[in-house]
């Protein structure tokens, strides 16, 4: 299963991820920041930009998570 190896955050909330598979590349996680645990991550670009990986997961240090799957592929993985 790929999951996210590393993350670099990029301009507005575009983050260039390096996945367990060798592939790299760019999403922009705007649609997904929704809801009031990631208020605080669209009102303040330093913690956007704080984000890190855990277990193949995005986290920042407010406790917001997303989930690998929606990162890499905006919902389920292929088939």
């Amino acid at each position: 299963m790929t999951r996210i190896a590393t993350a670099t955050p990029l301009e507005g909330y575009r983050v260039r991820l390096d996945l367990t598979d060798g592939r790299q590349v760019e999403r922009d996680l705007d649609p997904y920041l929704r809801g009031p645990v990631f208020e605080p991550i669209r009102s303040d670009p330093d913690l956007f930009r704080s984000l890190t990986v855990e277990s193949g997961t995005l986290v920042w240090p407010n406790g917001a998570d997303l989930c690998p799957d929606v990162a890499i592929w905006g919902g389920m993985p292929p088939h």
